[in-house]
């Protein structure tokens, strides 16, 4: 008797051996092959934002998980600074049905992806005036199947202000927009009203086209203005190297929308930091890939903003910068 329970439980021992040998042998639910892939497609219109809006936007994704070729797959396309060629793309993009749409710089990247989808969660970024431009229901409350951030919030007024500080004495500013950018009117009426306030005149300078802008500048200086303000959209955002050299060839101090103005040559930029723009919008992302819905996200209007100064501009212009603007400067280019 005592022979066969020893057998028996060494008989049970060897089974339990082997259990766990299997089981070991089993891959472990890391280990299992990857889960759904994730469509991500991205719409620009101003060119090479794929090498600078899209690296933050790609890193931020990396640090949430998101891998191309193991859970996620990304398309990128670009009007390349043709706004006509936008609802052709878009309408492409949709038909691919990615489960989110990234609308580039600007409000009408934004607008043709809506245009061409009222099911497919689009996330925009840099837009203006979301309301405004028929995006979004509400700031609080979207609806539809748009959200994102509104990086281009109302800072005409400060940016003025800043201006006037280097240009004591100035009383004609002259401010470079396009005027079928739907965010260029909310801008140059707040830009008016501070112009107003401090007895300003100011000098619009409309350019739809590149080879407008040299004639603009030609027509501040004929009007004396004493400085430039250039309002933000894709034309002048694709322009910046060239707005700044006509700038300084024709030495006017002028303000900037940004940071990527400033390092291109710009005097001073005074806006909201694009990298953590592009960051925040790769967050909107994740957070509808796990199921919340686009209509339910607030837009995100900017609460934080940078004044860049460039001295070397500043130099060849035969510029002295005050102090009272250098101790506000978040990044001094020397």
């Amino acid at each position: 008797m005592n022979h066969l329970l020893e057998a028996y439980r060494l008989c049970a021992a060897i089974i339990a051996v082997v259990a766990v040998l299997i089981f070991a042998a089993l891959p472990s639910a890391e280990a299992q092959p990857a889960g759904k892939i994730h469509r991500i497609s991205f719409l620009g219109l101003t060119p090479g934002e794929d090498t600078t809006s899209m690296k933050p936007l790609l890193e931020r994704l990396h640090e949430l998980g998101y891998r191309e070729g193991r859970n996620m797959t990304f398309e990128y396309r670009s009007a390349e600074g043709r706004p006509e060629r936008l609802p052709h793309l878009a309408t492409e993009q949709v038909g691919a049905r990615p489960d989110v749409l990234i609308a580039g710089f600007g409000t009408l990247t934004a607008q043709a992806a809506k245009v061409a989808t009222t099911t497919i969660p689009i996330v925009f970024t840099l837009v203006g005036d979301p309301v405004g431009a028929g995006l979004v229901a509400s700031l609080g409350r979207p609806g539809g199947n748009a959200t994102g951030l509104s990086g281009l919030t109302e800072i005409g007024g400060k940016q003025l202000q800043l201006l006037q500080e280097l240009t004591p004495g100035k009383h004609m500013i002259a401010v470079l927009m396009n005027p079928d950018t739907p965010y260029t009117r909310l801008a140059l009426k707040e830009i008016n009203t501070a112009a107003d306030a401090t007895r300003t005149r100011v000098q619009v300078l409309e350019a739809r086209t590149a080879d407008q802008v040299p004639r603009q500048f030609e027509a501040a200086i004929a009007a004396g203005a004493g400085g430039l303000l250039v309002i933000p959209d894709p034309l002048t955002y694709s322009l910046r190297r060239q707005i700044s050299d006509l700038a300084a060839k024709v030495r006017l101090p002028a303000m900037y929308p940004g940071r990527d103005y400033a390092e291109e040559g710009g005097l001073m930029s005074y806006g909201v930091n694009r990298r953590q723009i592009y960051r925040r919008a790769a967050e909107y992302v994740d957070r509808i890939l796990k199921g919340a819905k686009p209509g339910d996200l607030p837009v995100e209007q900017p609460t934080k903003f940078e004044l860049i100064i460039n001295l070397r501009t500043a130099k060849a212009l035969g510029l002295t910068i005050p102090r009272s603007l250098l101790v506000q400067a978040d990044e001094v280019i020397e």
